[in-house]
C-alpha cells in the first residue's frame, strides 16, 4: 500500500519543525531480552522496516533508551548509516535499568542521570545532537522535584545537544509546571480508540499552549489490526510484555476490543485500505495531534499501515466509529474528534 505524492505533513507545536503525519515506532525492535519486550526480533528485519518507512516518505523516528536496554537506539543508528537525507530522530530519557538490581527500567529524573543519558543516548545513535529528547515517565520514585528536571533539559537545549523538548506520559498539573521554565514542545501520550483518555484536557491543553502532541500506539500495541485475534494472544512470546497487560488483552477486556477492531473493517474497505490505517487515520482526525508514532517490525507491517497518511475519515465514518466504541464498551475516554467538551458527548 502506497500514498500518491509526499506524505502529508504537521507542525509540531509552535516552535518545533514539520513532520510526517506518521512516524516510525522502534519501540518493538529493541528485542525480547528485558522486561518491557515484544518477544524475539531480527535486527536485519528493523534495518529493513525503517528503510522502507524511509523509502516511503516517513521522515521521524521515534525511539527510546530503554527499548532493549539501549538497542534499539543502536539498531536505529545502523538503519541510518549511509543514508543521506537523515530523518529526524527523537528519543527519550528517565527510565533506568544501570542502578537496578532486577535489571528493571524504573523512572529517574535527577539531573545528572538525564545528563548522562543524554550522553549516552547521543553515542549510541552516532549523532551531535538529539532532534526531540523526552522524558519518557514522570519520576515518581526518586523525591525529583520536576522544575529541577526540566531545567536540565533547558540547558541540553541552549548547549545545542538538543534540539526540541518534549515529555511523555505527562498530567497536565506536570506539563503546567513546566512550562514556565523552558516551552515544551511536545507531549507524547497513548492515544487510540481504545485508549482515548488523552483526547480530553490534555490534548487541549496542548493546543492552547503551542505544544506538539504525538500518539503512541495508535494501533493499541496490535490489537487494532486486520490479522489481530484471540489466538495470537495466546501464541505470544513468553516474554512479551502485552502478555502482562491484562485491562487490554485479557478477557472480558479483549473481547469488547476485538469487537471495536471488527466494527473498523467495512470503514477499512470502502477505502480500500487496511484496518490498521484506519485505526492510525481515526487518531491523525483529532484537531490538535501533530503525529502518529507507529511500529514496525518487517517491511511488510510497514507496508501495511503506510496509507493512514492518505486516509481521511469522513464526519459520518467518525460517527460510525463512535457508535460503534458505545456498543462494544470498549475503552475509555472521549468518543469523537472535537474541541474540549464537544469531543464527548
Amino acid at each position: 500500500m502506497t500514498v500518491s505524492g509526499p506524505l502529508p505533513t504537521r507542525a509540531l507545536g509552535r516552535d518545533g519543525p514539520e513532520i510526517t503525519s506518521i512516524g516510525f515506532g522502534a519501540w518493538a525492535i529493541g528485542g525480547g531480552d528485558w522486561a518491557y519486550g515484544w518477544g524475539a526480533q531480527d535486527d536485519a528485519d528493523s534495518v529493513a522496516a525503517i528503510r522502507r518507512a524511509l523509502a516511503h516518505g516517513v521522515d521521524w523516528i521515534d525511539t527510546a533508551a530503554v527499548y532493549g536496554l539501549g538497542h534499539s537506539e543502536e539498531v536505529v543508528a545502523r538503519a541510518l548509516t549511509g543514508v543521506t537525507e537523515r530523518p529526524y530522530v527523537f528519543t527519550k530519557c528517565g527510565m533506568v535499568w544501570q542502578d537496578q538490581p532486577d535489571g528493571v527500567p524504573r523512572p529517574n529524573l535527577r539531573p545528572e542521570e538525564i545528563r548522562r543519558e543524554c550522553e549516552d543516548s547521543l553515542r549510541r545513535l552516532g549523532v551531535d545532537r538529539i532532534d526531540l529528547l523526552q522524558f519518557h515517565w514522570p519520576d515518581n520514585r526518586t523525591g525529583t522535584p520536576v522544575e529541577e528536571s526540566w531545567g536540565v533539559m533547558a540547558e541540553l537545549v541552549a548547549e545545542g545537544k538538543v534540539r526540541w523538548a518534549g515529555v511523555s506520559n505527562f498530567t497536565v498539573e506536570l506539563l503546567e509546571r513546566c512550562e514556565p521554565i523552558h516551552h515544551v514542545d511536545s507531549l507524547q501520550p497513548p492515544f487510540n480508540a481504545i485508549q482515548r483518555e488523552a483526547g480530553g484536557e490534555l490534548l487541549d491543553w496542548c493546543r492552547d499552549h503551542g505544544t506538539g502532541f504525538i500518539a503512541y500506539s495508535p494501533m493499541m500495541s496490535g490489537l487494532l489490526t486486520d490479522r489481530f485475534s484471540r489466538e495470537r494472544v495466546e501464541r505470544m512470546d513468553a516474554n512479551d510484555w502485552r502478555r502482562g497487560f491484562l485491562h487490554v488483552f485479557g478477557e472480558p477486556a479483549l473481547s469488547r476490543n476485538l469487537a471495536l477492531r471488527d466494527a473498523l473493517l467495512p470503514v477499512a474497505e470502502r477505502h480500500g485500505t487496511t484496518v490498521a490505517a484506519v485505526a492510525v487515520a481515526w487518531v491523525l482526525a483529532w484537531p490538535g495531534v501533530s503525529g502518529a508514532i507507529v511500529g514496525g517490525r518487517s517491511p511488510d507491517q510497514v507496508d501495511g499501515w503506510i496509507g493512514a497518511a492518505g486516509v481521511e475519515l469522513g464526519r459520518d465514518e467518525l460517527e460510525e466509529v463512535a457508535r460503534a466504541i458505545e456498543a462494544t464498551g470498549a475503552g475509555d475516554g472521549p468518543l469523537r474528534p472535537g474541541l474540549g467538551a464537544a469531543a464527548h458527548g
